[in-house]
């Protein structure tokens, strides 16, 4: 039997936040099973430097395997539809940055919002390194949650403490996830919003041709920035270079602000 502690998200804190400074804001997104704490210092980081930030806790997440099962890839988008209203409500130059499945909302939101300023993608999950993803819609009548595989990624284990998820793999949500991913990549298309894109060449979560392949994509309608980092793993936002991250992140918000 799974222990309560594979059952419940591994983080003490799972709360959503809301920074307000300037008028140009950014709705972060954090990516599957994780929490708004894993984009603590890359929204501290911007909040400092007179941007507005907003981190929304993503339905079903921060609670519990039961919990993150129930829901769907809607109410995900339904979830970061209403940040986003609110974000708009309190700025007026929207900007969205998203982490891995928050990489898959950010582009679903730039396809059906001509609105947004510009986008960040980090360790965008348009290629899951895990196989068994594809197989998760025809797993789930039968199995809950299956037991994580493989270490951490982490080149720096100090990150950890921003990292949320589950001792246990949620199946139900997985095939959401491969629903939305499916979407996302059907509407890519027509994703006009300039993109930053952000990647780690030792990234073991997401597929290696992941990356560029959303870059190239996205390449073919809008203009689009790439950094590659060599020293992170997937937690690109977290990792031993997330300084560069939100440093990138910073300009590209700066840059584009101010020619809107």
């Amino acid at each position: 039997m799974p222990s309560d502690s594979d059952l419940k998200v591994l983080q003490a804190d799972p709360s959503p936040f809301f920074l307000q400074a300037g008028p140009v804001g950014v709705l972060l997104l954090h990516g599957f099973s994780g929490t708004p704490r894993e984009m603590w210092p890359l929204g501290a980081y911007l909040h400092e430097r007179g941007i507005t930030v907003t981190v929304p806790l993503l339905p079903g997440h921060g609670g519990t395997l039961t919990e993150i099962n129930r829901v769907n890839w809607r109410d995900w988008v339904a979830g970061v539809e209403a940040a986003y209203a609110n974000l708009k409500q309190k700025t007026t130059r929207w900007f969205i940055a998203g982490f891995s499945m928050g990489s898959l909302l950010t582009l679903w939101m730039a396809a059906h919002h001509d609105d947004i300023t510009g986008i960040a993608l980090y360790a965008p999950a348009l290629r899951i390194a895990d196989w068994r993803l594809i197989l998760t819609p025809l797993l789930r009548p039968f199995v809950r949650s299956y037991r994580r595989t493989g270490e951490s990624d982490l080149h720096d284990p100090e990150a950890a403490q921003w990292m949320g998820g589950f001792g246990r793999y949620p199946v139900g949500a997985a095939a959401e996830l491969w629903q939305l991913r499916c979407r996302v990549l059907h509407n890519m298309s027509r994703v006009r919003t300039p993109a930053l894109v952000i990647y780690s060449e030792g990234d073991r979560s997401i597929h290696p041709n992941s990356g560029p392949e959303t870059a190239r994509r996205l390449s073919q309608q809008t203009s689009v920035e790439t950094l590659v980092l060599r020293d992170s793993g997937h937690a690109v936002i977290a990792d031993r270079e997330w300084e560069t991250v939100a440093e990138a992140t910073y300009r590209f918000v700066q840059r584009y602000a101010e020619g809107a």
